[in-house]
C-alpha cells in the first residue's frame, strides 16, 4: 500500500520523528548524568560516614583506655590505703606493746643509786614445760658514760629429783653492747622435771671483770 503523502510532507514527518528521537536521547543522556552525579555524591557521603565512624571508634577506644587506666589507678590507690591502714594498725599495736613494756619496767625499776652499769629490771615467766622466758633491762648512769661492750650470763637454780640443781643455758655467755640502756630478752630451755627457784644474771666486760649481778626468785 503506498502512502498518499506528498514527498515534502514525508520529509517533514521524518524530520519531526528524528528530532523527537534526538530529544529523547538527549533527555536520557542528561538524566543519566544526574543519576551518575547522585551516585557519586552518595559514594562520597558514604566515604565520609565511614571516616567519621573510624574517628568515633578511635575516640571510643581511647575513652575505654582512659577508663581502664583510671580504674587501675583507683584500685592501686585503694590497695595503698589498705596497706597504710594495716601499717598504722601495726604501729599502734607496737606502740601499745612498748607502753606495756615501759610500764612493766617502771614498776620493777628501783630508784637509781650510784653510777655505772646496773641491772634495773629482771623478770622471768614459765612459758610451758621446760621453758622460761626472761626480760631484762640494763642501764648506765653517770656524767661521762661511755659505750659498754661485754657479755651477760644467766644461771637457773632450783631442785631436780629432790636434789639441788643449777643450769647455765645452752650457748653460754651472750654478747651485750649499749650506751645508756639495753633491753634483753629470750627463752631458756631446762629439764621439764626441774623446779626453777631463782634466775641470776651476771654482766662482765671484755676483760672478764664483773660489772653487775642480779637475781630474782620465781
Amino acid at each position: 500500500m503506498r502512502s498518499h503523502l506528498p514527498w515534502p510532507l514525508r520529509w517533514v514527518v521524518v524530520a519531526l520523528v528524528f528530532g523527537f528521537s534526538a530529544s529523547i536521547a538527549l533527555w536520557a543522556f542528561e538524566f543519566g548524568k544526574d543519576i551518575a552525579g547522585l551516585d557519586r555524591d552518595a559514594k562520597e557521603e558514604l566515604a565520609q560516614l565511614r571516616q567519621q565512624a573510624t574517628v568515633l571508634k578511635a575516640e571510643h577506644e581511647k575513652a575505654l583506655a582512659v577508663a581502664h587506666t583510671a580504674e587501675s589507678l583507683l584500685k592501686t590507690e585503694r590497695a595503698a590505703q589498705e596497706r597504710l591502714a594495716q601499717q598504722l594498725r601495726e604501729t599502734e599495736a607496737a606502740n601499745l606493746a612498748l607502753k606495756e613494756d615501759l610500764g612493766f619496767f617502771e614498776r620493777l625499776m628501783p630508784s637509781p643509786t650510784g653510777e655505772g652499769l646496773a641491772v634495773r629490771a629482771l623478770h622471768a615467766q614459765a612459758q610451758g614445760p621446760g621453758q622460761l622466758r626472761y626480760q631484762m633491762l640494763l642501764m648506765q648512769s653517770g656524767k661521762s658514760t661511755s659505750e659498754f661492750s661485754g657479755r651477760y650470763e644467766l644461771t637457773l637454780a632450783g631442785t631436780l629429783d629432790g636434789r639441788p640443781w643449777t643450769l647455765a643455758p645452752a650457748g653460754g655467755v651472750q654478747p651485750v653492747q649499749m650506751k645508756l640502756h639495753a633491753r634483753l630478752e629470750g627463752m631458756i630451755d631446762h629439764p621439764p622435771a626441774a623446779v626453777v627457784k631463782t634466775l641470776q644474771v651476771r654482766i662482765t666486760d671484755r676483760s672478764g671483770a664483773v660489772k653487775a649481778t642480779h637475781q630474782v626468785r620465781l
